[in-house]
This record gives C-alpha cells, sequence and structure tokens, in this order.
C-alpha cells in the first residue's frame, strides 16, 4: 500500500455532501456571535457604548475589553523571543486600535441577523492617529511602557517599545572577513560583487472556508465542548482552557471538516477565545462564523518582505563566496501565535541548496497599522527563494553562464550528505538530511526537454512574441518535531482502528496513515477506521503545519502498527504452541508459516485478549498498540519549478503557458496526492506572483476587502502543472524515508515565473518584485518598443 495510488478515504463523505464543516454545526439555545470591529487603521479608543445594541430584542450579551480585562493578550505557539511579548494581541482593542478590523466588541444575540444589526449600534468614539503603512521607515514608539507592561504580562515596569519588533542575525563562516578582501579581488578581476533588492508583496491563503468556532459549555459532564477545531487542536485546548479557568482535561477540540488550511486557517485568535469564554459565560452554546470580508482584513495575511542582498561570486566559474542579506518583514498591526517562525525561517533557509561557505542574513520584524501577518504555505521559503534565485539569475546573465550551470557549480554536493550549516531552522539543528540537487536537475531537464523548450521560445521570438522561459531551484523544510503518536487497535470483528493526535485541513492524511497501517497489515486501506483531531480520543498532538504528518504522524503509526503486529504474532504463536518466528502476517491473519492452514484472523486475536486469557499470556487486554515517533530534526525535500510565460504587446496580461515542477520527496506514500499538494501549491504561488496582494491607502485603510480587489487565479489562469516526483533521496531519520510534500508546489512559483518575465523582455533586473503587475508589463513593453 505504500506507494500505491490509493484513493482518498476522505472523499465519498464529501461527494455525498454529507460533510461536517464548522458552520453546519448546531446546538439547541445558541447564541450568535457578531464582532464590533475599528473601522480606522490607528486611533487612541476613547470609548465604547453598548447601551443601544444592549437594547434590542434578542441581544443577550455585549462585551468590550472592561468585560473581559481579566484575559491576557494571546501567546505565542512557535519561535517565541522575550522581546516580542509586548508586541501580542489583547482579545478586544484595549487603548488602541492598531488596524482596521481590529475587534473592539462583540455582540450575542439569538440570531446572526439580530447580532450584526445590533454590532451595528455600538458607538466607538476613536481619536485618529497616524497610520504607519511602510514597514522600510526607521523605527517609532509603537507601545508606551504602560502598555508594554501589560502585554508582557509583568508586573515590573517596561521601557517604551518601538516599531521593529525584533532584529536577528543567522550566520556562518566569516562574511566580514569575506567581504574585508573584496576590494582587491574585484580590482584582479577575478571577482566581482552582485547585489539584488527584492519585494514580495502581502498575501495569504485565503481558504474556501473562512474561520468559524460553535461552543457549548455541558453542565453535566462539566466539559466546555468546541467544535470547528483545525491544524493545532491540542495547543489551542491548553491555551483556551489557560485563559477559561479550567484544567484541560475539561475542554474538548474536536476538529470538523475544514475547507482549506495552508497556514492561517487554525491558529488561536481573539475571536476563538471570545466564542469559548462566552459559552462558558453565558451557559449558552456560542456560533460564530466568519463572513468573507472580515476574513480578508481580520485573518492572518503572510509575505510582505523587502530584501537586500549582497553577494561576492568568483568570476571564473560563478562560485558564490559569500552572501550578506538584510531584510524587513511587515508583520502588521501585533505579533500573533507564530511568533519570529516566518523572519526564521526565512533567514536560516535563505541559501537554499547552495554551499556558499559564507552566510549572514539580518532579519527585521517590524509592526504596521496593517492585519497581523503569520504563516501562509511555504512561510519564509517563497520570500527567500525568490530573492535569491532572482540574485542568481542575475549572476548568470552578467557572468555570460548557463544558468544551470552556475546553480550545479553551488550545489551542496550529494557526497556531503548530510550536510549541517551552523545554523538553527525553527529551532532545529539545519541539517540537509539527503539530497543529490544536480541529478534532478538533470531528470526535469531530461523529462520534459529544456533544450527543446529553449529552442520553441526562441523561434517564437524571432517571430516577434514576447515569450520566455525560466526556472528556479529550492529546498523545503518538513517533519518537525518533536514527537506525535498513534495507536493502533482492532476488535473482534477484525475491524482496524488507528487514533492519532494528528490533524487534517484537507490534504488526505487520513488516506496516508491508513497505507502505512494497511500495508503492514497487509488489508485494504479503506476498511481502516481513521480517528484523529479530536482532544478527547488521544493524549497528545503537535498538529497540522510545517508539512510534518507524513513524516512524524506516519511514522508513528507505523511504529504503532510494527507493534501490534508483534503482538499479534506473539499471541498466535502462543496459541499455535509454535515460536513467533515461524508465524507471519498475511493478508490480515496470522498464519503458520509451513502451514497455512493454520489461520488466526487479527478479529480472532483480539477475542483471544479479553482480560482473562490476556492473563494467561501475559499480555495487556485487547489487541492494540501504541506507537510514537521522536525527531530533533526537520527533513529537506527539493525541487525545481520552471515556467514557459507569454506577454501580450497591447495589455501587457502574463499569460503561464506551461508550468513544470520536479520535487524529490524522499519516498512518496501515495503519488496521486503528492501530484495534488503539489498542483494545489503551484495555484497558489502563482496568485502571489501575479495577481494577491493586499493594499493599503496611506491612511492604512484596506483596499482589497472582497474579491473584486483581491485577485485569486482561476481554473483558466493556472496551467496544468506537469510534475516530476522522484524518490532518489530517502530520508535516513525517519523509518519510512519520507519527506514532506505539502509546500514544495508553491515555494519556487514567483522564483520561476519572474525568471521567465525576464527572459521574455531580455531587459536586466526587470522583474525584482511580484506580483507582477500588467502596467509593469506594459511600461516595459514599451520601453522595448522605444529602443
Amino acid at each position: 500500500m505504500i506507494g500505491a495510488r490509493a484513493r482518498r478515504l476522505e472523499d465519498p463523505v464529501l461527494l455525498r455532501g454529507a460533510g461536517r464543516f464548522a458552520a453546519d454545526t448546531a446546538n439547541a439555545g445558541e447564541l450568535h456571535m457578531r464582532v464590533v470591529r475599528s473601522p480606522i487603521a490607528h486611533g487612541r479608543l476613547v470609548s465604547v457604548d453598548v447601551s443601544a445594541a444592549l437594547l434590542v430584542d434578542g441581544v443577550v450579551a455585549a462585551w468590550t475589553h472592561a468585560d473581559i480585562e481579566a484575559l491576557p493578550a494571546i501567546g505565542f505557539r512557535l519561535t517565541p523571543r522575550p522581546e516580542l511579548l509586548p508586541y501580542r494581541q489583547p482579545v478586544l482593542a484595549r487603548r488602541f486600535v492598531r488596524y482596521v478590523g481590529e475587534p473592539v466588541a462583540v455582540v450575542f444575540a439569538t440570531s446572526a441577523y439580530v447580532a450584526e444589526d445590533a454590532a451595528e449600534l455600538v458607538e466607538m468614539d476613536i481619536e485618529s492617529l497616524e497610520a504607519r503603512v511602510d514597514a522600510d521607515l526607521d523605527p517609532v514608539v509603537w507601545v508606551d511602557a504602560e502598555q508594554a507592561t501589560w502585554a508582557a504580562g509583568t508586573g515590573e515596569e517596561l521601557p517604551e517599545q518601538d516599531s521593529e519588533a525584533t532584529s536577528f542575525v543567522e550566520e556562518y563562516g566569516d562574511v566580514d572577513a569575506a567581504f574585508a578582501d573584496a576590494d582587491d579581488l574585484v580590482a584582479a578581476g577575478t571577482h566581482r560583487i552582485f547585489e539584488m533588492d527584492a519585494r514580495i508583496g502581502r498575501h495569504t491563503g485565503v481558504p474556501m472556508e473562512c474561520r468559524g468556532l460553535v461552543a457549548r459549555y455541558d453542565a453535566a459532564e462539566e466539559l466546555l465542548v468546541i467544535d470547528g477545531a483545525a491544524k493545532v487542536p491540542f495547543w489551542n485546548r491548553d491555551a483556551v482552557a489557560a485563559m477559561a479557568g479550567l484544567p484541560p482535561h475539561q475542554v474538548v477540540m474536536r476538529e470538523t471538516h475544514v475547507g482549506g488550511g495552508f497556514g492561517p486557517r487554525g491558529e488561536l485568535y481573539p475571536e476563538d477565545v471570545l466564542v469559548t469564554l462566552a459559552a462558558m459565560r453565558l451557559r449558552r452554546p456560542i456560533k460564530w462564523i466568519e463572513d468573507r470580508q472580515e476574513h480578508l482584513v481580520a485573518t492572518n495575511h503572510s509575505r510582505g518582505q523587502h530584501h537586500r542582498l549582497r553577494a561576492l561570486v568568483r568570476v571564473a566559474d560563478g562560485w558564490i563566496e559569500a552572501l550578506d542579506a538584510d531584510f524587513i518583514l511587515d508583520q502588521g498591526a501585533y505579533v500573533r501565535t507564530h511568533g519570529a517562525t516566518v523572519a526564521s525561517l526565512t533567514a536560516s533557509m535563505l541559501p537554499g541548496p547552495y554551499v556558499i561557505p559564507n552566510f549572514r542574513a539580518t532579519a527585521h520584524v517590524r509592526l504596521t497599522h496593517k492585519t497581523p501577518a503569520g504563516t501562509y504555505r511555504s512561510p519564509g521559503r517563497y520570500e527567500g527563494t525568490f530573492a535569491r534565485e532572482r540574485l542568481v539569475d542575475k549572476i548568470a546573465r552578467e557572468l555570460h553562464m548557463d544558468p544551470a550551470e552556475l546553480r550545479r557549480t553551488n550545489f551542496i554536493p550529494a557526497d556531503q550528505m548530510p550536510y549541517e550549516r551552523p545554523i538553527k531552522a525553527m529551532g532545529t539543528h539545519l541539517v540537509h538530511d539527503s539530497g543529490d540537487y544536480p541529478l534532478l536537475l538533470d531528470k526535469v531537464s531530461a523529462r520534459f526537454d529544456f533544450a527543446a523548450i529553449r529552442a520553441e521560445v526562441e523561434r517564437r521570438r524571432a517571430a516577434g512574441e514576447l515569450v520566455g522561459f525560466g526556472f528556479g531551484y529550492f529546498v523545503e523544510k518538513s517533519g518537525i518535531g518533536p514527537f506525535e503518536g498513534a495507536r493502533v487497535s482492532v476488535d473482534i470483528t477484525g475491524k482496524v482502528t488507528i487514533t492519532c493526535g494528528a490533524s487534517s485541513v484537507g490534504q488526505g492524511v487520513d488516506t496516508v496513515l491508513a497505507q502505512v497501517v494497511a500495508d503492514r497489515l497487509q488489508i485494504p486501506h479503506d476498511t481502516i477506521r481513521v480517528v484523529r483531531g479530536r482532544t478527547d480520543q488521544f493524549e497528545f498532538g503537535r498538529g497540522a503545519f510545517a508539512t510534518r504528518l507524513a513524516v512524524m504522524a506516519g511514522s508513528a503509526a507505523a511504529n504503532a502498527t510494527d507493534a501490534l503486529a508483534d503482538k499479534a504474532i506473539r499471541v498466535a504463536a502462543h496459541h499455535f504452541k509454535v515460536s513467533p518466528a515461524e508465524v507471519e502476517i498475511d493478508n490480515g491473519a496470522v498464519a503458520v508459516i509451513e502451514d497455512p492452514s493454520r489461520t488466526l484472523t487479527l478479529g480472532e486475536i483480539a477475542a483471544l485478549l479479553e482480560p482473562v486469557g490476556a492473563g494467561e499470556m501475559k499480555e495487556d487486554p485487547g489487541l492494540s498498540a501504541d506507537g510514537w515517533f521522536r525527531s530533533d530534526h526537520m527533513t529537506y525535500p527539493y525541487g525545481l519549478h520552471a515556467a514557459v510565460v507569454a506577454i501580450d504587446r497591447g495589455t501587457g496580461n502574463l499569460a503561464i503557458e506551461r508550468f513544470i515542477v520536479g520535487y524529490d520527496v524522499g519516498r512518496s506514500l501515495n503519488p496521486t496526492l503528492v501530484e495534488g499538494q503539489i498542483a494545489g501549491g503551484v495555484a497558489q504561488g502563482i496568485g502571489g506572483a501575479v495577481y494577491e496582494e493586499f493594499l493599503y491607502g496611506e491612511d492604512g485603510t484596506p483596499q482589497c476587502t472582497t474579491f473584486m480587489d483581491y485577485l485569486v487565479p482561476t481554473v483558466l489562469e493556472v496551467p496544468d502543472v506537469e510534475t516530476l516526483v522522484t524518490e532518489d533521496a530517502p530520508s535516513p531519520i525517519n523509518p519510512l524515508g519520507v519527506k514532506g510534500a505539502g509546500e514544495g508546489g508553491t515555494t519556487a512559483v514567483a522564483a520561476a515565473i519572474a525568471s521567465a518575465v525576464d527572459d521574455a523582455l531580455r531587459i536586466p533586473d526587470a522583474i525584482v518584485s511580484v506580483p507582477i503587475r500588467p502596467d509593469l508589463l506594459r511600461s516595459l513593453v514599451k520601453s522595448i518598443s522605444v529602443t
């Protein structure tokens, strides 16, 4: 079953229309929550008056910060840094509003319509202040000492905090020493210095399903039950329990179906805290479903980086001797649950697949009066790959080298794997676990005949078309630990169930886990029940993020299944009065190797393991076993993106005619799912490269609050993705040899498309920012015509 194109277990219920999403969850007597949001980007909150809303028939309660002032700011889940504490977001605006859409008050009513009408009656007196929308500007005072002390949750008075929330350096080698001799080397003609200024626009995941949550307090069971959890239910459970004053075992998070995650969906937001707290206080079920306009101004944005790169390069072969990088991340108004994750990943993974013996990246996380930013599919790597690969293309062009050969020169050699960089990524030591980067380039070039593509592009250019071909190389990360667990059990009918702490945001985790179990037990994967995403069914779980589940949960499932198989073999051997070495698993049963007619099904073995019989065999009752997988390191899949584009001379319209992905995932547990993940990732990468960007007015007013202004690519704009998935470098650090496939479809899309556009225009450094706008292309085309 491992490696088979097994059909998804998740699909039948969805195809029948029987799925249950957050909005489908209903409880008798429930109240609907509506959030009152700031209409301005920056201001002093003078007063909030909810009295008129409370007079509306059907309104049960209305809260401002004064009603929840004992609640702390929302904490960090990943990459916490102590200096970031004062920048956390309060659940409701306390003294200032800092972005359009910030929650200021909430109304609870007997219907969503009444709640919305009442919310419009809430009066806010906000003294408007100047908005800061450009992260490149020098830092200014962001929070005063009193606000900083409250937000940090300390009793000690903290100093004022400026708008650079944190700055840090990731480095190895000696960049200063390398550049100290640069002038002499350049004068001697042996080296050159190359510089690149690159920008990546602000965009986000915009899943089909907006956020939503339903909470109720079960007084009989003394449980706070929360439906609609996603991504990280165990962490969210613990955070909500702490805020609600409950022990974690009295909070149950239940994951419903999720209409896409991509990073933003499933984090802990102010609205989530309010829903759960209201269910406790009002003793009524509380339901909140976000609308699309709210989503576009309130759910995490991402990207928004400005890079300045400087490289010292050997002229003879293009060897990159040193890279000094400095980048600014536009964090928006607050630092949410991700802490410094995006900046950390950008800095640590900026070298990509290249050796670069001397490297330094300086990260600046700066706040602006925009929606707070967090992670989005391939966070930090999409941005860093665009900047780095643009620089590599520039080096190749100016040294008159083949872009592929320049990359070969700088690739980490396969015989040096595992290859350690003395820096950390997401708190783990960065060790490229395995890889053969030149081999993948060779395979993709041969499979899709890059030479023929280039020849066709040149033929079309000679005929007057503006057409180009380009590519970008990348390294991804996946499988972050430190742990994941699973339990596999068989009942007396032979039904197999795997229970675990994993979560699903639609990526097919149920199918993959079932395949892993089915492979060892030799049974059809679609006979296996998968239970996950419920905090009352398993003890621990880290969640669905950082492309980790195939590695972590898959390995835990494999270990659990091996343990169950061993137990089944021991019991069968005892029953047949032979040694364990004389029996084997065969098609969902255990048979004596020399006499296959002597067979016990897994259900029959489970029946033998009732408590009395199990005690006689000195086994624990029941045919079940737990398995855990622990890892201190991530895995590093890698790949190549290539694009053929055409530019319309009159409109500047950019058409992506072909998009090619080569990706080595170590071991493909289900090739169909891997290819689907790649195709979906490419679509989102195209969005950020060509169409999607959150824009703001000078006063911080968002200009993209509907799909009329925020453009996402459709099937008309996304070509069929041509994919080559390879398994040349299985990971040596997990039992399946697998690496994650969830984010690699996105990582180098912007780099590849920009490279192809440059090739079409033949204008040096034409594309150094994304999204690539038609007005820019029209002006560039016009400049070609003039010259």
